[in-house]
């Protein structure tokens, strides 16, 4: 069953436009993905976090400052990341900071906590948040410093424990364990995070390609409807005209030659309206005109002065229509190349016996001398538009700008 005329141009325009892989649409995935590494770290972090605390609360005494500002430098900053893992805002920001934090605690930590005669099977509290400090640099710095942080955190905290040590022999294998165990398992956790934002990133461009596919299809679509079109419209209408043209030999076939003449180019001049009823004559009142233009201004993102002037009256259908869509292309032209600047339009009806329509704006203007016979704008979408209902298009554009006048009366 074919596709409704209508449906294809509705689907072109709700494609989003591609370009900026910053868009919400091109990178849904990656986004998604970002929200899940996110919640994940919060969840991990907090057990670990609790673990650390439980720890420190059992070891220290709460009248040591020096221990209590360690533990508020540590767990202040860990907060705010684990907070804004959950609610999915400044991730970046706080997981930098943290990850920051935690590093110069780890070192201030001999100075602060001092060397004390800790077992070697005895961990400090801050040890259970060495990867804690890596995923947090994988959630806020690039790829290579984030394996910077992977491999240098874990010496880190090993050159501490031996300073803690007092770099005593018994300190050496238990340091070297805990130092391979956390080595092993921030590159783990910094690689799981590079596959996975790798992972998301290809889906994320194949969507990307798959709606580039998609519009190319659906211009080739549009592209072979309006040729078909085209084709129907020049064999129906303009061949039937000229043939009646050719054989016409009384007053009344030249007559009906006529007719069907100025209905094969009001056909043409109106093959992009959506609604086939480009022959009707059916009266349409002088301000659903100015109600029209209103919208077409509406669908530019356009402002304007628009000005109605005269009487009521009515005007043929046909003879509407190409008003209209005469004056949308002047619009369109306005908008475009003089960026709406000074855009006023004046519709000034003369009750049944005509209408004027003027758009005029106060860009820089152009030679109409000088466009070239493939810009069918000017030509086609107004000269020829209004030639074909009778009408008349004038326009005069200069440095200080253009004016387009529209105007028909009734014969």
């Amino acid at each position: 069953m074919p596709a409704d005329a209508l449906s294809i141009r509705e689907a072109w325009s709700k494609i989003p436009s591609p370009g900026s892989v910053e868009t919400e649409f091109e990178r849904f995935t990656g986004k998604r993905m970002e929200r899940i590494l996110a919640t994940v770290v919060a969840v991990g972090s907090g057990v670990l976090g609790v673990q650390a605390f439980i720890a420190a609360a059992t070891a220290m005494s709460w009248d040591e400052s020096p221990r209590i500002a360690m533990l508020l430098a540590v767990y202040v900053p860990l907060a705010a990341m684990l907070v804004a893992c959950v609610i999915g805002r400044g991730v970046r920001t706080t997981s930098g900071i943290f990850a920051v934090a935690y590093v110069l605690a780890l070192g201030a930590w001999p100075t602060i906590m001092g060397m004390g005669d800790r077992a070697a099977s005895e961990q400090p509290w801050i040890f259970f948040l060495v990867n804690v400090g890596v995923v947090a640099a994988m959630l806020a710095f690039p790829l290579w410093l984030q394996f910077a942080w992977a491999v240098g955190l874990p010496f880190v905290y090993g050159y501490v424990r031996l300073v803690e040590g007092d770099f005593s022999p018994e300190f050496w294998v238990t340091t070297a364990f805990d130092v391979s165990f956390t080595l092993i398992l921030g590159i783990v956790i910094i690689s799981l995070g590079w596959m996975f934002r790798s992972v998301a990133a290809g889906v994320d461009e194949a969507r990307a390609q798959a709606v580039a596919s998609y519009a190319a299809a659906a211009a080739a679509a549009a592209t072979e409807e309006e040729r078909v079109a085209m084709s129907a419209l020049m064999h129906d209408s303009v061949l039937a005209a000229l043939i009646a043209a050719e054989r016409a030999e009384g007053e009344r076939a030249r007559d009906l030659a006529v007719g069907m003449a100025r209905e094969a180019l009001t056909r043409l001049a109106n093959t992009e309206a959506a609604v086939a009823q480009e022959g009707s004559d059916e009266p349409v009142a002088a301000a659903q005109i100015v109600v029209e233009l209103r919208r077409a201004l509406s669908e530019l993102g356009a402002d304007a002065i628009v000005e109605e002037r005269g009487g009521p009256g009515l005007i043929p259908g046909r003879v509407a229509r190409a008003l209209v869509l005469a004056a949308r292309q002047a619009l369109g032209n306005a908008v475009t190349h003089a960026h709406g600047r000074g855009l006023h339009i004046v519709a000034e009806g003369r009750g049944d016996e005509g209408i004027t329509v003027t758009i005029s704006d106060s860009g820089p203007g152009f030679d109409l001398a000088a466009i070239g016979p493939d810009r069918l704008g000017i030509r086609a979408s107004i000269l020829a538009r209004m030639a074909g209902v009778a009408g008349t298009a004038e326009i005069d554009s200069s440095a200080t700008g253009t004016v387009v006048s529209l105007g028909w009366v009734r014969p």
